[in-house]
């Protein structure tokens, strides 16, 4: 878990990570300067600044003028990404706010949290105009408001809740898998066999609310079984998350929530036998009136994005 104190005192800047990008595209500072519109010192000092923050000498400075070193070569490409996740954050958030927008999305929380901001980022960079609203929901929730018309859904369910009840069109653009994870300090993170599904059966887990796609997956998975009653129940992938982290109990997931933190070595997967949950996330929308063209071309971007976001 990122620890905040630590990060307000040492991460760099967005901003110092797009100068370092740009003397590297534009092959100088004075380059970098005309590009971004800043005074040449100006980026000078936030080259300086960023180097202090990574205590990292990222550029070598001469008479014939300003070069990357091996490791700034490096920081850049890293940079690159961390770019690339803020203009996911950025047009995900902007969506979020356009309450009036032409384009209304309903997403369940693992693809809004997950896939989304990418797939976004993606639409506004083919039409920087377009306008969206975006509501965050279980996959019951996200059938209700397709069913009130006008909005494109993204929901995780292993099936079509039936909350949607209009006649609709579902195409499936991303396939999930759901995996067990716990602390790293919780018994089964030191054991050499994998769990059973009977022990996993008779655990109280950390889980989404009820209604959530990967709460129905799991249990329709496990329906042979009688569940032990929940530890904890909350709403979202990330509070689960931290619950997990924090000794609560395993919990259930999505691959696309949990890679991160099992990444990071905040959580770690744990093996169980015979239990493999594979399922399909899917666009719905009502079928009448006829979808929009920017809900059709928003469908084909998921289903492109999703081929390559597992």
């Amino acid at each position: 878990m990122t620890n905040l104190h630590q990060a307000w005192r040492h991460f760099p800047s967005v901003r110092d990570l797009i100068v370092l990008v740009a003397v590297a595209e534009r092959g100088g500072v004075s380059a970098a300067a005309r590009t971004l519109g800043l005074a040449q010192p100006n980026v000078s000092r936030s080259l300086r600044r960023l180097e202090g923050d990574l205590r990292t000498e990222l550029l070598t400075r001469s008479t014939r003028g300003t070069a990357l070193t091996p490791a700034g070569t490096v920081v850049v490409d890293w940079a690159r990404r961390v770019l690339e996740a803020n203009h996911q954050l950025v047009a995900g958030a902007r969506a979020l706010a356009q309450s009036d927008a032409p384009l209304k999305i309903a997403a369940s929380h693992t693809i809004a949290e997950d896939l989304l901001p990418r797939w976004l980022a993606a639409l506004r960079a083919e039409n920087p105009d377009v306008a969206v609203m975006l509501t965050v929901a279980n996959s019951d929730e996200v059938g209700r408001l397709v069913s009130q018309g006008g909005v494109l859904g993204f929901l995780e369910s292993p099936r079509l809740p039936h909350t949607l009840d209009v006649p609709s069109e579902s195409r499936t653009v991303a396939t999930d898998r759901l995996v067990v994870v716990v602390s790293p300090g919780h018994e089964w993170a030191r054991r050499t066999r994998p769990v059973t599904r009977a022990e996993l059966a008779a655990t109280a887990l950390v889980v989404r609310e009820p209604g959530s796609g990967t709460r129905v997956s799991y249990e329709e998975a496990m329906s042979e079984f009688i569940l032990a009653t929940p530890t904890l129940e909350l709403t979202g992938n990330a509070a689960v998350r931290v619950a997990v982290a924090a000794g609560a109990g395993p919990a259930v997931l999505s691959e696309l929530a949990v890679q991160a933190a099992v990444a990071s070595g905040e959580l770690q997967a744990v093996m169980v036998e015979g239990l493999s949950v594979e399922r399909p996330l899917r666009a719905v929308w009502a079928t009448t009136p006829a979808p929009s063209s920017d809900v059709l071309r928003m469908v084909e971007l998921a289903e492109t994005s999703g081929r390559t976001a597992l």
